[in-house]
């Protein structure tokens, strides 16, 4: 994938034809004035448009492929002319009145998504967010078992049981096992408890970039009559490199998505998209009648679903659909079209950790799953490893920029610790350790470089106190 800066002279070029051709569209329907309230003052843009560009700079590299701090990384080109192109006319998801193009290409894209994972006939659209697709999926999870609580595991992202709360819905939390996956045990005691309607199985934590045993997750729940929500928000587009290859990610748990009941997808981490474009999908479309309203004024354009009907959301950006649906003409849902975006970062992540284990600086916290490496400068003590950690994730941001290196942190206690065989003492509750996220295939061949850097970051921390 080119990056921003290397298709500075393309991107431009094609946002400058998409500017003219929607001009065009435009001009069909005659020529108006403006407002005189829309009018400004020239002389403050200027002034301003050059002081968003001065604050605008206050950001970490996102764009650069030695950012490999958070979940963060610039959309494709072309889902930027896709979004603008869209945005110009700024239509509205909710419903085919508002916005009837753009409505079309996102009942496509959510057809590709939902085929990406097996799903044959489905309900599903895009949403603004994970956090949203989430809530959505544990709304029907509700409906469809009321009076049942949610269970998902202890690592799963924190927001199952911030919307369980928002719903109304009891939410347990299940013991992990020493690689962070859900304790399958555990979730069979807890489900022959029977308080259990919906279990949430995750493809990909944002922590540790970890995958549930869904493939052994779903044939349990379904002994209990309990279904199974899969929270692929980070993780699910390694589906398309699922094939147990050396550089792929293991195959049996996302083949097993395709017999779950709902998966979350969000396009704007691996699906090259802006903020915000998530997606939730349905396996069984007769679960739109718990999203049944009426409106007097909205769906009266066509007879066609409106989105807007099977959706909490009312209005959404068509400026999404328009991005993702144009990136997905480039970049299908294929192995040799988006897949071959995914595994640069899985090598990245596989080439970093054998470094790792042979290095003496540092430590690995455990075998990356997906593209999300943990390790820990080498130390015989948590307060030590924190120290150390917080050292290389300042230090590395105030290299030179052409040199600088952005990490991020994990916080873990003793007891994480020494489920992954590392032993160390204990003489504070937590303790910071490295997180690095390889999103971006250009991060691949500056491995060796970064290992080097953060291998130095950690020799040239100052003494203890």
């Amino acid at each position: 994938m080119a990056s921003v800066t290397d298709a500075d002279g393309s991107l431009a070029a094609q946002l400058t034809e998409t500017v003219a051709a929607m001009g065009r569209w435009m001009a069909e329907y005659g020529a108006f004035e403006p407002h005189a309230s829309m009018l400004v003052d020239e002389a403050v843009v200027a002034r301003s448009v050059a002081e968003l560009h001065a604050r605008l700079r206050d950001n970490y590299p996102f764009f650069h492929p030695r950012y490999i701090g958070q979940m963060l990384k610039p959309p494709h080109p072309l889902a930027v002319v896709g979004y603008v192109a869209a945005m110009l006319v700024n239509p509205n998801n909710h419903a085919l009145d508002g916005g009837p193009a753009t409505a079309r290409m996102e009942k496509e894209v959510v057809a590709s998504l939902a085929a990406m994972f097996g799903f044959g006939e489905h309900l599903g659209h895009l949403t603004s967010s994970g956090t949203i697709a989430n809530l959505e999926a544990l709304f029907v999870a509700r409906e469809s078992h009321p009076g049942k609580g949610i269970a998902h595991s202890a690592d799963a992202h924190y927001t199952h049981g911030r919307m369980s709360h928002l719903l109304g819905v009891e939410s347990f939390a299940v013991a992990t096992t020493a690689d962070g996956t859900l304790d399958l045990d555990a979730l069979a005691a807890l489900l022959a408890t029977g308080k259990i309607g919906t279990v949430v199985a995750t493809a990909g934590t944002t922590g540790l970039g970890v995958i549930d045993p869904i493939d052994r997750i779903l044939p349990l729940c379904r002994e209990h009559g309990v279904r199974v929500h899969v929270d692929a928000a980070y993780g699910g587009f390694f589906t398309l490199i699922a094939d147990d290859s050396a550089d792929g990610v293991a195959a049996a748990p996302f083949a097993a998505i395709a017999g779950c009941d709902s998966v979350v997808v969000d396009p704007h981490k691996h699906g090259l998209q802006p903020y915000g474009c998530g997606a939730v999908l349905f396996r069984d479309p007769t679960v739109a009648r718990f999203y049944l309203h009426d409106s007097p004024y909205t769906y009266f354009t066509s007879d066609e679903l409106h989105l807007g009907e099977i959706s909490i959301e009312c209005s959404r950006a068509g400026a999404s659909a328009a991005a993702l649906w144009l990136t997905l003409q480039a970049l299908p849902l294929t192995p040799e079209g988006l897949g071959a975006v995914l595994r640069p970062g899985r090598r990245a992540a596989l080439a970093w950790a054998d470094l790792i284990e042979e290095s003496e600086a540092l430590t690995l916290y455990q075998r990356p799953q997906l593209d999300i490496v943990s390790a820990f400068p080498t130390a015989d003590r948590l307060s030590e490893i924190d120290r150390l950690s917080g050292h290389v994730l300042h230090a590395g941001m105030d290299l030179p920029p052409d040199e600088a290196v952005f990490v991020a942190t994990y916080s873990v206690d003793g007891a994480a610790l020494a489920s992954r065989g590392h032993h160390v003492e204990v003489d504070a509750d937590r303790g910071r350790i490295l997180r690095s996220v390889l999103m971006k295939p250009e991060t691949e061949p500056l491995i060796p470089q970064l290992h080097e850097t953060i291998t130095r970051l950690v020799a040239s921390a100052p003494p203890r106190p």
